[in-house]
């Protein structure tokens, strides 16, 4: 059995502070064996900042201590109060946001690997609106169905990345006249198919930002979902401190409707 899926299962009976041990421990012993995902994330650090030896050794540890926190996290979710995850969760700048769903029945907000989308997510749909996602559909299609089972129980609405389909089902949400916040990872091209960008003088990949003229299987993105359903969009981006998270929403920066064919949405 998949191991996050029984830690999913087993944490569930074990103190909070049980499980945010275990994460702590299981991420150093992680970078400790220096395997394939300690040198990816380095390797990627290196090509941010430049980093190298004991420099680019202490950053990459702290980003799979972090990446601990954030499963220990997840895991907790299931028994987290309402009380405790406003205490945990500090959104600045709500107000524009709040506005411009009442203007416009929802928005996107631009998300990157960054953060617990989850807490903000829990704290968002209470707080200003209902919050719908997409996520990979991991292996095994039990682990994927128990996240989706998980967020759905604090009004997280998930879609897996399952092509066209996921597409229509946002676009139908949006117009079906409840407010809504579509919160899209924006950094990754999980397609294979994305457009190539420079980012910190590299050329990376990303999700297209247009919808796609052919195929089931191409990236859907956020500003594809915006020039679709008019929504304006935002950029959000999570950060940690020493109580939880801390999450700044951006004004919107752009709203159109898309003119041209759209015969594959029928």
């Amino acid at each position: 059995m998949n191991s996050l899926l029984v830690a999913m299962r087993v944490s569930r009976y074990l103190p909070r502070t049980v499980v945010r041990a275990g994460a702590w421990a299981g991420s150093n012993v992680g970078w400790l064996r220096n395997g394939r995902d300690r040198k990816r994330l380095e390797d990627n650090l290196h090509r941010v900042t430049g980093l190298t030896g004991r420099g680019l050794s202490r950053l990459s540890r702290k980003g799979m201590i972090s990446a601990g926190r954030y499963y220990s996290e997840v895991l907790e979710l299931p028994r987290i109060t309402e009380r405790q995850a406003d205490a945990r969760v500090q959104i600045k700048n709500p107000e524009p946001t709040i506005s411009h769903i009442h203007d416009s029945g929802g928005v996107v907000v631009v998300l990157c690997h960054s953060g617990n989308w989850d807490l903000l997510g829990y704290v968002c749909t209470r707080a200003i609106a209902p919050v719908t996602s997409v996520a990979e559909v991991l292996k095994p299609r039990e682990l994927f169905d128990t996240f989706v089972e998980m967020r759905a129980r604090v009004g997280i609405r998930i879609y897996g990345s399952e092509g066209s389909t996921t597409f229509k089902n946002l676009l139908r949400e949006s117009r079906d006249g409840v407010e809504r916040i579509f919160a899209l990872v924006a950094d990754r091209d999980m397609s294979g198919s994305g457009l190539e960008v420079e980012m910190w003088g590299q050329r990376v990949k990303v999700a297209p930002g247009r919808p796609p003229s052919r195929g089931p299987h191409r990236s859907r993105s956020s500003p594809s979902m915006c020039t679709m359903s008019a929504s304006p969009a935002l950029a959000a981006a999570p950060r940690a401190f020493a109580g939880g998270w801390r999450c700044r929403l951006a004004p919107p920066f752009g709203r159109r409707t898309l003119r041209g064919p759209t015969l594959w949405l029928r």
